[in-house]
Formats: structure tokens, sequence, C-alpha cells
């Protein structure tokens, strides 16, 4: 066999294979909680939530840090001109000096009115906040998403109902254009039944149009290409009387407070509060620290002797009590530079310190930092409780939404099968004759209204009733 012909059956071999994936993957159907997930992880919002999470960590990290010792170095380079006083001959220079300076420095802040303290308190109810934070975001998602998917699932079955009642029309169009022709029935019935027809052949076509909005909000909320295929699961569900029983709202509510992250959120950003009141009240406190410093440095112009001197004669210093002269040799002295090894050992210096601030008064900042904090604290005590208001009336309501759907599908139950038998009576009456198409096409309409009020309780019944299991902490799920 030919290495062409070799190449040529492995590339059909894969495009086989991705063909065949492509496939599957296209017939697999997506139910809630895969979408929950997918969303989960992709989700732009809770992608930048997260971020929000990650900056907080780098906060309390910091904040933890900022309690050692500060340790920096450092090293300069310099030439003076003109007239100068060098800093380690302590004399005057007129001519070019370089000097050098190396020098390492550290400070310990022992006391600030425990402001690093707080500030790492504060920081890490940050950090809590902003993980329940991410976790609020992530529900949110959830929800959307749950409420998306309930959307397709209400729009599959309202499309299936359009379907079947045009193919049931048209069974009957059919049958009464046969009547027609043998002159059985008038030319009004068969015009009345063809604008039947037509009028659930267009609420077909907007069925249609909203399952087909109802899948692309879908597949925008997970973040889905929109050119891909894209089919959900479609879950037997039945609602039974004796299945659902409601916990009170009071109960739902007690659980819920206690465990719903954007509660959680706002009482750690409360405490949060509380330690940036704590951190400006330190401002007011003296402050102490220790320092200390360790460095040498390299002059120019220092220089020494060097040895042997020379002998240049003798010089009267005075007399003696005899009235001798006394005499003093004079040495001339040769100088160089000192070498800057021997200049850096010999300017070694240190130093440690222990320093004190008092704050006195500071352009009254003090006192503004306390006062914005006592807002915040106020601000943040509001928050709290407009959080748990907020919830105790979404839980209310979703509680009285889903007892009065339930009530409407029960009752809607009850009006399905009063106008199935209704129906049915007139489309016996009307296959021979005894009532006219308009009559006929009422009934059947108010069938088909019928069944259409039903699944409309059924799936907000169903979606109450799931808000109500979040907040009682279960997943959320069709299953």
């Amino acid at each position: 066999m030919s290495s062409y012909l070799q190449k040529i059956i492995k590339w059909n071999f894969i495009l086989c294979l991705s063909l065949l994936f492509t496939t599957v993957n296209a017939q697999t159907k997506w139910n809630l909680e895969q979408c929950i997930e997918f969303a989960l992880k992709n989700n732009i919002q809770i992608k930048q939530q997260t971020l929000s999470l990650d900056l907080a960590k780098s906060n309390l990290w910091q904040s933890k840090m900022s309690m050692l010792p500060t340790i920096n170095g450092g090293a300069t380079h310099v030439y003076n001109y003109g007239r100068t006083v060098d800093r380690f001959t302590n004399q005057f220079a007129t001519s070019e000096v370089q000097s050098n300076n190396f020098y390492l420095n550290s400070n310990l802040v022992l006391f600030n009115g425990f402001q690093l303290l707080n500030t790492v308190l504060q920081n890490r109810l940050n950090l809590q906040a902003s993980q329940y934070d991410v976790e609020k975001m992530k529900n949110d998602v959830a929800l959307n998403v749950a409420t998306a998917y309930l959307n397709v699932l209400f729009a599959i079955e309202n499309y299936d109902n359009t379907q079947n009642q045009v193919e049931i029309t048209q069974l009957q169009q059919s049958r009464m254009q046969k009547l027609y022709n043998a002159e059985t029935i008038s030319k009004g019935d068969l015009l009345s039944l063809d604008a039947q027809v037509a009028s659930e052949q267009l609420q077909e076509v907007n069925a249609q149009n909203l399952l087909d909005m109802a899948y692309l909000t879908l597949k925008q909320m997970l973040n889905f290409n929109v050119a891909e295929s894209f089919e959900i699961e479609k879950p037997i569900i039945s609602i039974s009387p004796d299945k659902y029983i409601l916990e009170k709202p009071e109960q739902i509510y007690s659980f819920a407070v206690n465990n719903q992250p954007e509660i959680k959120s706002c009482d750690f950003k409360l405490q949060g509060a509380e330690r940036a009141l704590a951190i400006s009240r330190g401002g007011r406190y003296p402050s102490i620290s220790i320092q200390g410093s360790y460095g040498t440095g390299y002059s120019g112009a220092s220089q020494e002797i060097v040895l042997p001197a020379v002998l240049n004669g003798f010089s009267p210093i005075g007399f003696t009590g005899a009235g001798d002269t006394v005499f003093s040799p004079n040495y001339e002295y040769n100088y160089r530079k000192k070498p800057f090894n021997s200049q850096i050992n010999d300017n070694l210096n240190k130093s440690i310190g222990f320093y004190l601030n008092v704050p006195i008064f500071n352009g009254w900042r003090v006192n503004s930092d306390v006062k914005r904090a006592k807002i915040n604290l106020a601000n943040s005590e509001f928050t709290l409780q407009l959080a748990k208001d907020q919830l105790n009336k979404t839980i209310q309501q979703a509680y009285s939404d889903a007892n009065a759907a339930f009530k409407k599908h029960q009752a809607g139950l009850k009006s399905v099968e009063a106008m199935e038998e209704s129906f049915k009576y007139f489309q016996q009456k009307f296959d021979v004759g005894m009532v006219n198409s308009v009559d006929y096409n009422d009934a059947k309409n108010k069938f088909n209204k019928a069944k259409s009020d039903l699944l409309q309780a059924k799936y907000e019944f169903l979606f109450k009733i799931k808000i109500i299991d979040f907040y009682m902490g279960k997943p959320l799920s069709l299953k």
C-alpha cells in the first residue's frame, strides 16, 4: 500500500471520528443540573466576583505582612563640586569629591492603637464577605438558569399542544372538505373551519418563535455558542396534591436567614465596619516604634599618612628654666587617599532607637475618620436589615404565589376535564351535522384556552416551588 493511500485512509478515519463525535455531542440532551454546572463554570459575572475574592485574599495577606518589621537597603554614588563639608572627614573640601554610602534600616511598629491588628481582622471579615458574595452570585445564576430552563420546557409543551391542535383541526378540515364536496354542508361551515386552521397555524408559528427565543435566552445565560445545536431533556413532571406540602413562611425564613449567602455577606460587612471604626479610633492613641540602621561609606576626600615621615630640620618651640632654647623636629608627611576597603571597615555605623509619636492636632483628620466610620457602620446595619426584610418579602411572596398557582393548577385540571368533555360532545354533534362550525370552533377554542391556562399554572407553580426549595437549602433539580 502506497504512503499516499495510507494518508488518505488515515484522514478519512479521523474525519469519520470527528463527524461521529460531533453527532453524538449534538444529540446530547442537557438536564437542569448540567445547565447550572456549565453556567457556573462559564459565567463572566461569577469570574469577576472571583477576582474580587482574590483581591480580598491579597489584602488580608498584605495586612498580615504589615505587622512584620520593614527592612530596606540603599546605596548612593555622589560627586560633589566646590566648597563642601565631607560627611566622613568633617572637613571642608574644595575639589571634586566622590562619595559612596551603603545602608540598611529597619522599622517595627510596637503599638499604634491596635490599628494594624484591627486592619487584619477587618480584611479577614471582608474576605469572608467576598466568599459569600461569590456564593450569592452563583445562586443568582443558578436561579436564572432554572427560570430559563423552565421557560424552555413550557415553550416545548406549548408548541407540542399547538401542533396537536393544528393536526386535529386539519383532519377535521379534510373531513369537512369531503362533506362539502358531497354537498352535505354549506360553504360557510367549510370556510369557518379553514379560518380556524389558519388561526391555529399562526398560533403554531408564534409558539415556535417563543420556543426559539426561550432556547436563545438559555444559551445566552450559559454563554453557550448560539450557532451550536442545543437541546434539553424533557422530564416527566406531575403535580400531586399530596406531594407538595409547603413549610410555613416563618419556618422557611428562619432557615434561609441563617443560611443565605447574601445575609451572611452583609453580616460580615457589618462586622468589618465595626473594625473600621476601631481602626479610625486607634488614630487617637500614641504610636511607639523601634528603628535600627546599619551603614558605611566612602569619601574621596579622606586621606591617610604614608610612612615613614621625612625629617626637615628643627624649630624652636620655647625655653627651659635655665634659659635654653627647646627645639622640636619638623616632619614632612606624604598623604594618599584612604583605600576603599579601609574606609568601608572604618566608617561602619550602627544605631537603634525607640520613637514615640503623640497625636495632638492633625487638622481634625482623626475625628473626621471616626465620624465617617460611624456613618459607614450605621449604613451597614441598614443594609443588613434591608437584606433580611427583602428575603422575608421574597419568601412571603413566593409562598403566596405557590399556593395561588397550586390552586390555579387544581382548578385548571377540573376546567380542562370539563372542557374536554364539552368539546367531545360538540365534536360528536358536529360530525353528524347537529351543530354548525361556529359553535364547534368556539368549544374547541375554550378547550385550547383551558389547556393553555393549565400549562401556565403548572410551570408557574414549579418555578415558585423551586424558589421555596432553594431557600430551604435544597438543590435545584427537576428529578
